[in-house]
C-alpha cells in the first residue's frame, strides 16, 4: 500500500502519501494509488473537503528516480499518470488543503501548489530540484509557478533550485499557513472541518469560478459568476442560509 485513504469527521477525507522509507516519491503504483484515492473521494457526496500530507519526515521527494518506464515514454507517464492526480484535484469541486509535514520537491511542489489551500510546517521547504539532474519543471509546474509568483522569481526559482523556506513560502504567498511540525495534519484537517459545515454547493461552485478566473479573462469570469450563480442561488442551501441569517442563528447546510 503506498497511499492510506481515512476519513476524519464525517466530511473530510484524509490521504497519506506512504512510501516513507522513500521519502514519498512517486512510483507507478503510489501514482495510480493517489489518483484512485482522490476519485474515492471525489465520488463520495459525504465528503466536503479534502487533507493531503505524507507519512514520515517529508511530503514528497518527487519523482522516484529508480522507477523503470517499462517501455512507456516520460511524455507519456506525465499525461497519464501524474497529469491524472493532478487534473483530479484541480477538477473536483471539493477544496482540497495540502498539509505540508516537510519537504516537497519535484512533482512533490506540484502536487502540494495543486491544492486549493496549504498549510506547511515551519522546518519544512518546497523546491523546484530539476535543474540540478538537467531537467525542467514537468507536471504543469512551469504554468503554475508563474500564476503564483510571477515570472522572474518563478524561473529564478526554478533555474537555481532553491530551497523555499516555509517562511519565504509565506511571503511569496505559495501556502496559506506555516504552523509547528507536530501540528501541521491537525491543523489542515481542523481547517478542512471549518470548510465542510459550510454551504457544499457554494463552496463548489467558488472553486470552479476561482479555478477558471485564473485561466480567462474578465469577461469570462463575469459571465461564468452569473451562471454558477444561477445555481447556488436556487439551493436549499441559499434558502437555509438567508432564513438562519433572518433569524440570527447558525445555518445547517444539507448541500442540496
Amino acid at each position: 500500500m503506498t497511499v492510506k485513504y481515512e476519513m476524519r469527521s464525517d466530511a473530510v477525507a484524509l490521504i497519506t502519501l506512504d512510501r516513507p522509507k522513500a521519502l514519498n516519491s512517486f512510483n507507478r503504483e503510489m501514482r495510480f494509488a493517489l489518483a484512485d484515492a482522490l476519485s474515492r473521494a471525489n465520488v463520495d457526496p459525504c465528503v466536503r473537503a479534502i487533507v493531503i500530507t505524507g507519512e514520515g519526515r517529508g511530503f514528497s521527494a518527487g519523482a522516484d528516480v529508480t522507477d523503470v518506464t517499462g517501455g512507456r515514454t516520460v511524455e507519456d507517464m506525465l499525461n497519464a499518470e501524474y497529469g491524472g492526480f493532478l487534473s483530479i484535484i484541480q477538477r473536483c469541486d471539493i477544496p482540497a488543503i495540502s498539509a505540508l509535514n516537510g519537504p516537497a520537491a519535484g512533482i512533490g511542489m506540484r502536487l502540494a501548489l495543486t491544492c486549493d489551500l496549504r498549510v506547511m510546517a515551519a522546518d519544512a521547504y518546497l523546491m523546484s530540484a530539476f535543474s540540478n539532474i538537467g531537467l525542467i519543471p514537468d507536471g504543469g509546474l512551469s504554468w503554475l509557478l508563474t500564476q503564483e509568483v510571477g515570472y522572474a522569481r518563478a524561473y529564478q526559482l526554478a533555474i537555481e533550485a532553491e530551497k523555499i523556506s516555509a517562511a519565504r513560502c509565506l511571503e511569496l504567498g505559495l501556502v496559506n499557513r506555516v504552523v509547528p511540525t507536530d501540528e501541521v495534519v491537525a491543523n489542515a484537517v481542523e481547517w478542512a472541518q471549518s470548510i465542510a459545515v459550510r454551504a457544499p454547493i457554494a463552496m463548489n461552485l467558488t472553486k470552479r469560478a476561482f479555478r477558471a478566473a485564473a485561466q480567462s479573462g474578465l469577461r469570462n469570469a463575469m459571465a461564468l459568476e452569473a451562471m454558477l450563480q444561477k445555481t447556488a442561488i436556487a439551493s436549499e442551501d441559499c434558502r437555509e442560509g438567508v432564513t438562519a441569517l433572518m433569524a440570527k442563528r447558525k445555518p445547517e447546510f444539507k448541500g442540496r
